[in-house]
């Protein structure tokens, strides 16, 4: 089925703005439900739980005592709060490196009380404030497990990299020479892949058996601790994590920047890559929801936890509403998939 997604900004009735969105869900065979055109984009921060799978599948997370709290800030772009610098610094701490090892660098956190204690005491920034510090603890903790040296751990030609290039490749049902690389904003690479990829990867994800073989159950494991710690997959602010806390066990969920959002829906064992064409964030909730609305997936109670995300409204600066966000489906169609 092809689909065609707009996001529409209104001031009072007056279209203001409009965001074009393309959504792809997949099963994990790559068989399209919805098909959004062939788009190729950077995964960013949605490729993490594949970033993290090396570690997890290698047997590497039981090694260093990895909690599920721990691998789900493994797979987050987390908010900086005191919980997630907490857990950052206990796996840093059991790896035995300073917290300079990493190389995402600092910028300020998303959590008011971490920025605030940080702009009253600046000699206290560090990288572990960074959204990616779990990830690339996860990244140190893969390269001393395996005997790899950790400088350098971000660069493309390192192993930790070359493990986690050829994991999210072979996620996406492709060779890690046809996915291409930039560099991300934490300084380690960032892949571009078409959003049928990401919603298949997604899909392995999702349906992924506690039971199976060595990768499954190392998907199955990275889901579980996802889904069951969404406040360290991400944080109070994210929509990720508002979204599972709204459907628990019911969806597994990660954000990229520039209006990424992929998720995993268990039940129906499907995979979602939805992408904002112009990069605004405003828009991916409204479209998101709207999508898993049309996939008949939300109950009465879910609509109703997720109104406010489906359709903010808009308010100046005296408090006074004065318009709403809306996502509308232009166009389906019975094209065959």
């Amino acid at each position: 089925m092809r689909v065609q997604i707009e996001v529409v900004v209104w001031r009072g009735e007056i279209a203001e703005s409009r965001h074009r969105v393309h959504a792809v869900a997949a099963d994990p065979h790559g068989r399209a439900l919805l098909d959004g055109g062939d788009l190729v984009t950077t995964y960013r921060s949605a490729a993490k739980p594949f970033q993290a799978l090396p570690l997890v599948e290698r047997g590497h997370a039981e090694r260093w005592n990895v909690s599920d709290e721990e691998l789900a800030l493994m797979c987050a772009s987390h908010t900086g709060s005191p919980r997630h610098v907490e857990c950052v610094r206990g796996i840093l701490g059991r790896l035995g490196v300073p917290e300079s090892a990493l190389v995402c660098g600092y910028h300020d956190p998303l959590d008011s009380e971490s920025l605030a204690r940080l702009r009253a005491h600046p000699e206290e920034r560090s990288p572990v404030y960074n959204n990616c510090s779990g990830k690339h603890a996860g990244m140190l903790a893969l390269a001393l497990a395996e005997g790899w040296p950790i400088e350098g751990y971000e660069r493309p030609e390192h192993p930790v990299q070359k493990a986690v290039r050829a994991s999210v490749a072979e996620l996406g049902g492709l060779s890690s020479a046809a996915v291409q690389t930039a560099v991300d904003g934490c300084g380690v690479p960032v892949f571009a892949l078409p959003l049928a990829a990401m919603a298949r990867a997604y899909a392995r994800l999702a349906s992924a058996s506690a039971e199976g073989e060595v990768r499954e159950r190392a998907l199955a494991h990275i889901r579980s601790a996802m889904m069951s710690h969404p406040r360290a997959t991400g944080g109070a602010e994210r929509f990720a994590t508002q979204l599972m806390e709204a459907m628990p066990g019911r969806v597994v969920a990660k954000g990229g920047a520039e209006g990424l959002e992929c998720l995993g829906l268990p039940e129906r064992g499907l995979g979602l890559a939805v992408k904002v064409g112009d990069g605004g964030t405003r828009a991916v909730g409204p479209a998101v929801i709207e999508v898993l609305d049309h996939l008949g997936v939300l109950s009465e109670v879910e609509r109703e936890r997720l109104q406010s995300l489906r359709s903010p409204r808009l308010k100046n600066v005296a408090g006074r509403e004065v318009g709403r966000i809306e996502a509308g489906v232009r166009a389906w169609s019975s094209a065959a998939s």
